[in-house]
C-alpha cells in the first residue's frame, strides 16, 4: 500500500539509499532550485535540505523524481497496476455464474474501503500547533525563487482545497503559489481549472471563498492533486483507490475544509471577491517563463502544522524536471478512462518534452477511411485533452513509446498535402507559442498506412514493410553467442 504520511516514505528511502540529507546551509534564492535541478536530471535521490536559509523548516525535494521513487510511494510495482484496476472497474459485462457475482462483489468490495474518513482534530498530527492571527507569518516556511527572473518566492507543491459554492462538490489542485508577504499568497488559478470557476461563482454571488492548502501530504494525495479528474470526481476517492485505504481527514480550523490530517502544513484563508495582485513572472514546465498577470490574492487567517514539521516542494522549469513521472503515471492511469470516451484507440503516449499536453501519439487499428483524423478529432473532445496541439496518429504495430519508431513512420508515411489536419480550439493558459492568449492552432498528423478509398491510387497500393525474414531471425538469435559479437 501507498506510505500513509511523506515522513514515511522519507525514513523508507533513506534505508535504501536513495534519500540525501544536506546538512550545509543552503540559500532558496536560486541555490535550491540550481542544485535540486542538477541532481533531478542526473537521475540522483531524494534530498532533504535540514538547513535552508530564513527557516526552521527541513525542505523535501526530488522525492518523486524517478519513476521507482514515485511508484514506491504509491505503493505500486508498476503504473499497469492502478490501470488494470480502473479497467477491472469500467468493465460493463454483467457476472456469469457464481464466478462472476464473486468478482462483481469483489469489484464493489474494493471501493467500498477508499472514500476519505473524517478523524478528530486530537487525533490531527496537522493540528498539533496552531497559529492564527498576527502570529501567521509565511516567512517561516521555505518558499523558492528558482530561476533569476521569477517574479518572486513561490511554494510548488501546495495543495489547493476548494469547494463549489453552489454545490458544495470540493476540489483538489495543483497550483503555484506566490509569497506577495507574510500573510498574503497569490493563487495561480488557470482559466481551465476548477478552483478558478468556484472562485469566479463565489464573486458572482457576493461570497468570499474558502480556501485551504495542504503541504506535505500522503503521496497518494499529492498524485490525485495533479490528476486531471472531471469536476465532479473527487480526489480524495481516487487518491483512496491509489493508496488501496482510506485517506483520514480532519476540519480546518478557520474555514469549512477539510484536509489530510497527515499533511506537514496547512494554510487557511478566505478569498475576497476582487482581491487580485500582480503574479509571477515564474519560470514553468514549459521551459519558458510565464508572464505577470493579475491574479486572487488569499489572505491567511490561520496555519496548522506538525510540532517539527518538515515542506516538501519541486522545481518547475525545462524537462525533464519531476513532472516526468508524474505525467507518466498520468498517462498509464488514464488510458482505461480514454479508451472508454475514444474506444479506437489501442494505446498512447504523452511525450515529456511537450509538457504532456501539448503532444499526443495515439495508435489504432485502422479499420476504415480518415479513421485517423476521426480520432484525431475524438481526442480533442476529451476533457483536458482538449488543449493538445499536436495529435500523430500511427498504425498499432507502431511503439508509441518508441520515439524513433513514431519518427519514421510520421516523417515517412505522409504526404502533407493530404495527411495534416490544421485546426483551431483551446490551448493551455501557459502555452507561450499562441498568438493570442488561450486559443491557438492545432495539428493532426495522419501517419497510417493510407487506403485507396483515402485517394491512395499509386500502382501496387501501399507498400510492403521491410522486415526480417522470420526463420532467419530466430536461427542467428539461437547462434548469437556462437558469432562472438
Amino acid at each position: 500500500m501507498a506510505y500513509d504520511d511523506l515522513r514515511s516514505l522519507l525514513r523508507a528511502l533513506e534505508r535504501e539509499g536513495d534519500l540525501k540529507r544536506i546538512k550545509a546551509e543552503v540559500d532558496p534564492y536560486l541555490e535550491v532550485g540550481e542544485i535540486v535541478d542538477r541532481v533531478q536530471k542526473s537521475g540522483g535521490p531524494a534530498l532533504l535540505f535540514e538547513k535552508v536559509r530564513g527557516s526552521s523548516m527541513p525542505l523535501a525535494m526530488n522525492v518523486f523524481g524517478t519513476d521507482r521513487r514515485l511508484l514506491k510511494a504509491l505503493g505500486l510495482k508498476s503504473y499497469g497496476d492502478i490501470s488494470d484496476r480502473i479497467g477491472g472497474l469500467l468493465k460493463p459485462e454483467l457476472p456469469h455464474g457464481f464466478v462472476g457475482v464473486r468478482e462483481a462483489f469483489g469489484k464493489l468490495g474494493a471501493m467500498a474501503h477508499v472514500p476519505p474518513k473524517k478523524v478528530k482534530s486530537d487525533n490531527a498530527p496537522v493540528q498539533e500547533v496552531v497559529l492564527r492571527g498576527d502570529d501567521v507569518d509565511l516567512d517561516a516556511l521555505p518558499a523558492l525563487f528558482t530561476w533569476p527572473d521569477d517574479g518572486g518566492s513561490f511554494f510548488n507543491l501546495g495543495l489547493t482545497h476548494t469547494k463549489d459554492p453552489e454545490t458544495g462538490v470540493r476540489n483538489l489542485g495543483l497550483y503555484r503559489l506566490q509569497r506577495h508577504d507574510r500573510r498574503t499568497i497569490g493563487m495561480h488559478w488557470q482559466i481551465h481549472k476548477d478552483s478558478r470557476n468556484h472562485y469566479q461563482v463565489a464573486a458572482r454571488r457576493g461570497e468570499r471563498l474558502p480556501v485551504a492548502i495542504a503541504f506535505g501530504c500522503p503521496p497518494a494525495v499529492t498524485y490525485a492533486a495533479t490528476a486531471p479528474l472531471p469536476g465532479d470526481i473527487d480526489e480524495y476517492l481516487f487518491a483512496g483507490f491509489i493508496a488501496g485505504k482510506r485517506i483520514e481527514m480532519v476540519d480546518c480550523k478557520t474555514v469549512p475544509l477539510q484536509v489530510p490530517a497527515n499533511a506537514e502544513v496547512v494554510l487557511e484563508g478566505w478569498l475576497e471577491p476582487g482581491e487580485m495582485l500582480p503574479e509571477g513572472p515564474f519560470g514553468d514546465h514549459t521551459g519558458f517563463y510565464t508572464p505577470q498577470e493579475p491574479f486572487p490574492a488569499l489572505r491567511i487567517d490561520c496555519v496548522t502544522m506538525r510540532r517539527r514539521p518538515l515542506l516538501q516542494s519541486i522545481v518547475v522549469g525545462r524537462p525533464p524536471t519531476e513532472d516526468g513521472p508524474l505525467g507518466r503515471a498520468t498517462e498509464r492511469f488514464f488510458l482505461p478512462l480514454l479508451k472508454v470516451i475514444v474506444p479506437d484507440i489501442v494505446d498512447y503516449h504523452l511525450p515529456e518534452a511537450g509538457g504532456f499536453h501539448n503532444c499526443a501519439i495515439v495508435s489504432i487499428d485502422k479499420k476504415y477511411p480518415k479513421h485517423a483524423q476521426k480520432v484525431m478529432h475524438a481526442v480533442w473532445g476529451a476533457h483536458m485533452m482538449s488543449l493538445t496541439k499536436l495529435i500523430v496518429v500511427v498504425d498499432s504495430d507502431c511503439d508509441v513509446h518508441d520515439l524513433h519508431e513514431v519518427a519514421w513512420r510520421a516523417l515517412g508515411n505522409t504526404d502533407y498535402s493530404r495527411d495534416l489536419t490544421v485546426v483551431e480550439g483551446p490551448v493551455d493558459h501557459l502555452d507561450h507559442a499562441s498568438y493570442q492568449q488561450f486559443w491557438g492552432g492545432k495539428a493532426g498528423i495522419d501517419a497510417t498506412r493510407k487506403w485507396p478509398e483515402e485517394g491512395y491510387t499509386r500502382d501496387g497500393g501501399w507498400p510492403e514493410m521491410v522486415l526480417s525474414d522470420p526463420e532467419t531471425a530466430a536461427k542467428v538469435t539461437s547462434r548469437w553467442k556462437e558469432y562472438g559479437l
